[in-house]
């Protein structure tokens, strides 16, 4: 994947909304940030995350294809036994926006495992009382330089 199309989608992602549902309400997550909200609602997880199965490194795919793999992903959380809430990422002017989930306790190394099964370019995850974060599998272009994103080069290319 070209630099210029990897930094455009990181500056996509940081410029994103996040949100996550508990209850009919829907909570802001937002990359630099605590999320007070996931932790007041769960009080005993370390650990957060958001992550989707559409639209596999940014490039998009029809429907049909997303919602089959948004569906293998549910079930593949259902089967981790970790707390999972519905989620979704958009952009600002609702230009785009995925269906997402939001993990509770689910282990990064978890959590990275099944970025990577579905194919994603970009998630969040954060420790608790620690910034949330932009985990980008891929390796950091040269001339990027950008606070609160992780680029994972080991596990991606």
């Amino acid at each position: 994947m070209e630099d210029a199309r990897v930094t455009a989608l990181m500056q996509a992602y940081l410029d994103a909304e996040y949100r996550w549902e508990w209850g009919g309400e829907w909570y802001p997550l937002q990359i630099g940030a605590t999320a007070p909200d996931l932790e007041a609602t769960f009080p005993d997880a370390a650990e957060f995350g958001l992550l989707s199965a559409w639209n596999p490194q940014s490039l998009e795919r029809p429907e049909e294809t997303n919602r089959a793999a948004d569906a293998t992903l549910h079930a593949a959380l259902r089967a981790s036994g970790a707390i999972y809430r519905p989620g979704f990422s958009s952009a600002r002017n609702r230009s785009w926006r995925e269906p997402s989930w939001v993990t509770v306790g689910l282990p990064l190394a978890d959590f990275d495992a099944l970025a990577l099964r579905f194919g994603q370019l970009g998630t969040l995850f954060c420790r608790r009382g620690e910034p949330m974060r932009l985990r980008m599998y891929h390796a950091r272009p040269a001339a990027v330089a950008a606070p609160f994103v992780d680029w994972l080069p080991a596990v991606a290319g």
